[in-house]
């Protein structure tokens, strides 16, 4: 038994394997709210192969998007173009659907991928708006100024929050995780390299983490324990005076005794200059590692994972409960389907892909070298189900030989 496949629980969700479509912003929404893009994405990567498939960062209030493509969940329009994706794409397959929520903070108002600029700050007079912080500090040199956040300011966020959760929640979601890395408004509170306050919000560790505490206890209050509940932590900000993994560790333990159901553990992003050591293949899987076995909390892991037989060792290793793919999902958006292929796992197809699965189409080990379990059997044999009329192959010779799976009682 593959233990990349084998049926785990998360939160109150049961999922059918241990593989995660990490969310990947697509720069394509109007208004905030989700178009036709979204809906061939998402449906895309629901057959994927993955248990669970989690939308891009979502912004809770206008001012806490990204850029203007960005999706937002702060009105009815939005949450009524979400509804409707997520009741198209739900009888896809079987795997749950999650959203991430987030506020840019002073890395908002920026242009987007779609842009020839990506990453550059939006003037005024082209559609950009005030961005907010922990402290009056910008991004980078000719980013805005962000206006320190009152204790008004902060309340109001903590409720935007909440109230985007109960809008997922309305929307059909299985899962909310929320966005406290890569640089953004959670980060930022929690980051003394980017928090200066002298208020209850900033100094020590402990009130530099209130914001975090305060946002999850808001929105583990109005989500069902029935549903998941995540957030995406800082490991490290890469810089001697900034966030360490110890400082992860502390936080995680915090969220769980909350009631938080994962984290999923990123690095870096915190502000420009900072050197970061290159990225590999699995390079951020030991920050889950630790925090797992230190918290017992459940941990996802993140970080260029893209082999079958890698993201199967993490799991089988015990150093993480899930791998969270992003950018291998993007360039093979049957990355899942491959993997229980190449693992040698049995696992179900989309009926109008059937020809293409592996036992059906001898193509497969020519696309595909590495996949195990090539055996002889005739097309005789094969139920009924997997027979199909082929007439661009034209007939199968009865002594084809077919790849087939261990477990031919489903197939």
């Amino acid at each position: 038994m593959s233990a990349l496949f084998s049926p785990a629980r998360l939160g109150g969700l049961q999922l059918n394997n241990r593989i995660v479509v990490s969310p990947m912003c697509q720069y394509s929404a109007r208004d905030g709210i989700a178009q036709p893009w979204h809906l061939i994405h998402i449906g895309n990567l629901m057959m994927s192969g993955a248990g669970l498939v989690i939308m891009e960062a979502t912004g809770v209030d206008a001012q806490g998007r990204g850029t203007l493509g960005c999706l937002g969940l702060y009105s009815d329009a939005q949450e009524e173009a979400l509804a409707e994706l997520v009741r198209q794409v739900r009888p896809l397959s079987s795997a749950k659907i999650g959203i991430q929520l987030q506020h840019a903070g002073r890395k908002a108002s920026t242009r987007s991928i779609a842009e020839r600029w990506k990453g550059e700050p939006l003037p005024m007079d082209e559609g950009g708006w005030p961005v907010c912080g922990p402290s009056s500090e910008p991004f980078d040199k000719d980013w805005q100024v962000p206006q320190a956040m009152s204790h008004a300011d902060i309340g109001r966020i903590i409720d935007s929050f909440a109230a985007a959760a109960v809008r997922a929640d309305r929307a059909g979601f299985d899962l909310v995780e929320i966005h406290a890395a890569h640089g953004y408004l959670i980060h930022q509170f929690l980051s003394p390299l980017t928090n200066r306050r002298e208020d209850a919000y900033g100094g020590s560790p402990e009130n530099r983490m209130r914001l975090a505490l305060e946002i999850a206890t808001a929105v583990r209050a109005v989500w069902s324990q029935e549903k998941a509940l995540g957030f995406r932590l800082t490991s490290t900000d890469w810089h001697e005076d900034g966030l360490t993994l110890d400082d992860a560790v502390v936080l995680a333990g915090k969220l769980k005794a909350i009631g938080i159901d994962y984290c999923v553990m990123s690095a870096g992003n915190i502000a420009p200059g900072i050197k970061i050591p290159p990225a590999s293949p699995g390079h951020q899987v030991d920050f889950a590692t630790r925090v797992g076995r230190e918290t017992g909390l459940t941990v996802m892991a993140v970080g260029m994972i893209g082999q079958p037989k890698e993201a199967e060792a993490i799991i089988a290793e015990g150093r993480a409960d899930f791998v969270a793919i992003g950018r291998a999902m993007l360039d093979d958006p049957r990355w899942g389907l491959h993997a229980a292929a190449a693992l040698g796992v049995d696992v179900d197809y989309p009926p109008q892909y059937l020809r293409a699965r592996p036992n059906n189409w001898t193509g497969y080990r020519h696309i595909h070298p590495e996949t195990p379990h090539f055996q002889a059997s005739r097309q005789a044999d094969r139920p009924a189900s997997m027979l199909w009329d082929r007439p661009d192959d034209g007939p199968q010779p009865a002594t084809e030989e077919v790849v087939v799976s261990p477990k031919t009682s489903r197939l």
